[in-house]
């Protein structure tokens, strides 16, 4: 087996074993090898029957194990941070205390245990493995002496990608079997109906069971594992389309469930049946069907979580990221799929809408899409201490804003919109009015460089609530500066939240939030609303602060930013160089 380079590094630096292990202490290393690639070259693969076995034994559906995944992954913050805030005074940022690290060398030890991530939640009452040094392989070859702390932590983030592929095949499967080939699903559906509601997924299952494969013959090579990524990569290059288009058909399969469900009898019986059935685990049809999406956005979690532990500017590191970025490219594609399709419908439903009162402005177009849509109170007349008095102070007007156009309206009769001025998004400018008094309180100015009529125009425009006056205020001028610093100006603090609980966004500015996302802070309102990026992919939007809790502790928040600058760093002739090399490494262990 061909060892990375982190394996040989580690070697250069650790001759014997770890903790001052002897030979006549661990008869696995009896032999004395002198360097780590010596001790590992004495352990024997994993038999293929006893991995199968372990895959079987898997006994949480994906949607189990996410959800426990997650859990642990927020629990496992907290427990950082209120580690290093109680040691505040301790090491310096970003290091361990020799303490630290010799708790981490104890596997025995419960300190240990906590230590090592939990990342590997598969565990049942009928399964008995946790994580990679759980293993019986693993616990009798004495590898556990020899490995460093940090690579072990690195296979079990690969040993949690090969298992969680386990438990997704199985879930995946159990849509395919228990649900689509069910004999009366069959004649209850019409062909086209069946068709938009389970789309590709047997393509994707087939997939699915290729990647499996190749993953658990990786695994049969070495109990150590050598690599993963270089096979994400391959699958993510040639074959992951398939999610891309099971992804893009969501809006119509949405829309097609709920139809059946409202319009067939037999099918909402059928479904309510299948649920019931104890291989479902109490899980609704609705967690099956959404699946893949899940599925290849958490696979790119996966990998920025083995590229976080592989050594700087290691072959390992090279096959990582560049299984990091081909997942990401699937990922975007998947969102824009499902974007494009709504917006298409979206856009002709507003354009339908719309009476002009002033020149015609076409309004549908591929590359425009809405970015948010509300009432106002515009200001009308002079501002003089008189009109401030009078009841007509504001006037209602409705805004539509699209990514490239701005278009302002009255509502009228018949739920239409009465267009009486509009400009392009690049022409706007925004700007707080402060310290003005309850009349005037979430009022803001908004410019329009270049109206309909060619001319500067202002309006002065009050908001139902603070949150919602920053809101419009940072949709209509993205680059107006925030409270807070971006995560893409690469300084290394800035306030930081975690998601406890996950949320849908209700309005195209809002940002769907999964469980343990970290977010930087942008801006905050005083009525509980924050526009926060999310580090994993700089996607930015509004949620509740409820949703989310505070990272306290500044060392957390700024290893959170230099784990994400890591991941997002740019290509370097040096990894361009090493990317044949790695390819035909991988060649030769198949």
């Amino acid at each position: 087996m061909q060892m990375g380079p982190g394996a040989q590094k580690t070697s250069e630096s650790s001759s014997t074993p770890g903790n001052g292990t002897t030979p006549e202490e661990c008869p696995a290393l009896a032999d004395s090898p002198t360097t780590l690639t010596e001790a590992l070259q004495m352990i024997h693969p994993i038999p293929a029957d006893s991995w199968r076995n372990l895959i079987e034994q898997i006994g949480l559906l994906y949607q189990e194990y996410r959800d426990k995944s997650t859990l642990q992954e927020i629990e496992t913050r907290r427990q950082q941070d209120a580690e290093i805030q109680g040691d505040e005074d301790g090491s310096p940022t970003g290091e361990d205390t020799p303490e630290e690290e010799e708790e981490e060398e104890e596997p025995a030890s419960p300190p240990q245990r906590r230590a090592v991530p939990q990342i590997c939640l598969l565990s049942n009452p009928h399964s008995r493995f946790n994580l990679w040094q759980d293993l019986p392989e693993i616990q009798s070859s004495g590898v556990l002496e020899i490995l460093q702390p940090e690579e072990v932590k690195l296979q079990e983030a690969m040993f949690e990608l090969v298992t969680s592929e386990a438990s997704y095949y199985k879930s995946l499967n159990l849509l395919v079997s228990h649900f689509m080939e069910n004999e009366r699903m069959k004649k209850i559906l019409h062909p086209s109906e069946a068709h938009i509601l389970f789309s590709n997924v047997q393509d994707v299952l087939a997939v699915s069971e290729r990647f499996l494969l190749e993953l658990e013959h990786r695994m049969e090579e070495n109990i150590v594992i050598s690599d993963v990524c270089d096979i994400v990569y391959h699958y993510a290059a040639s074959h992951f389309s398939v999610y891309i288009t099971y992804v893009s058909n969501q809006t119509y399969q949405e829309r097609t469930y709920k139809q059946l469900l409202q319009e067939k009898a037999a099918f909402r019986e059928l479904i309510a049946q299948l649920e019931l059935d104890p291989k479902c685990r109490g899980l609704p049809f609705s967690s099956f069907l959404i699946l893949p999406f899940q599925r290849i956005t958490r696979l790119k979690l996966l990998v920025q979580n083995i590229l976080k532990r592989v050594e700087e500017s290691s072959e390992r590191e090279g096959t990582a990221l560049e299984a990091h970025r081909e997942l990401e490219m699937v990922v975007k594609a998947c969102n824009e799929g499902v974007r494009k399709m709504s917006r298409t419908e979206q856009m002709i439903s507003i354009q339908k809408k719309m009476e002009f009162k002033i020149k015609s402005v076409p309004i549908i177009s591929h590359s425009r899409w809405l970015l948010k849509q509300g009432e106002l109170q515009q200001m009308s007349g002079p501002k003089t201490s008189r009109t401030l008095r009078t009841k007509k102070l504001f006037r209602e007007i409705y805004l539509f804003l699209f990514n490239d156009l701005l278009v302002i309206c009255r509502q009228i009769p018949g739920d239409k919109y009465q267009v009486f001025d509009s400009a392009s998004r690049g022409l706007l400018r925004v700007e707080e009015l402060e310290d003005q008094g309850q009349t005037l309180a979430n009022v803001f100015i908004l410019r329009l460089l270049e109206n309909a009529d060619d001319r500067e125009a202002t309006y002065m425009l009050k908001a139902s609530s603070q949150s919602e006056m920053k809101r419009w205020m940072t949709s209509l001028a993205p680059n107006r500066r925030t409270k807070f610093v971006s995560f893409t100006s690469r300084l290394l603090d800035c306030p930081q939240v975690q998601c406890v609980h996950p949320y849908v966004a209700q309005q195209p500015d809002e940002l769907t939030l999964e469980l343990a996302d970290i977010l930087n802070i942008l801006e905050k309102t005083e009525d509980g609303w924050i526009f926060g990026e999310r580090l994993h992919d700089q996607e930015r939007g509004w949620f509740p602060s409820s949703m989310t809790e505070e990272i306290l502790n500044p060392k957390i928040r700024s290893q959170n930013l230099k784990e994400c600058i890591r991941v997002h760093k740019m290509d370097d002739p040096q990894r361009s160089q090493n990317k044949d090399r790695r390819k035909l490494g991988s060649r030769n262990r198949q």
